[in-house]
């Protein structure tokens, strides 16, 4: 017997969670994946093409959440969503100049973010 009182349902049962919040999650990655990274976007008449453009936008969100996991640990972007991301760090005016040896970004003066994005370059480079 339930505790309170009715018999339990032989036919229901609890779904065993893996973590404490990955089902109600899951769905709002895929939302992210779709809107933010427009991995709905299938407007080619060829399977192949469609399906090529679907792989980009995945590796893309497994490479941004690799750098919200890493890169953006402990910042105010740690949470931010894949189209905030974009917006703030990415899509950003630079002018880029190269050397034999490197490679450098010249992010304009009143770029709000600066000093974020020089942190994060510093963590994600290898030493």
């Amino acid at each position: 017997m339930a505790k309170s009182g009715r018999r339990a349902d032989p036919h229901c049962s609890e779904i065993p969670r893996i973590g404490p919040d990955r089902f109600r999650e899951e769905p709002n990655r895929i939302k992210e994946q779709q809107l933010g990274l427009f991995a709905d976007r299938t407007s080619c008449h060829k399977f192949v093409a469609n399906q090529f453009r679907l792989l980009l936008a995945s590796a893309a969100y497994i490479l941004l959440e690799h750098l919200r996991r890493e890169g953006l640990k402990d910042t105010e972007l740690a949470r931010a969503q894949v189209t905030t991301i974009r917006c703030k760090l990415l899509k950003i005016a630079a002018r880029i100049t190269t050397s034999v040896r490197r490679i450098v970004l010249h992010l304009s003066s009143s770029y709000p973010y600066q000093e974020l994005f020089a942190r994060i370059a510093a963590r994600l480079t290898p030493t």
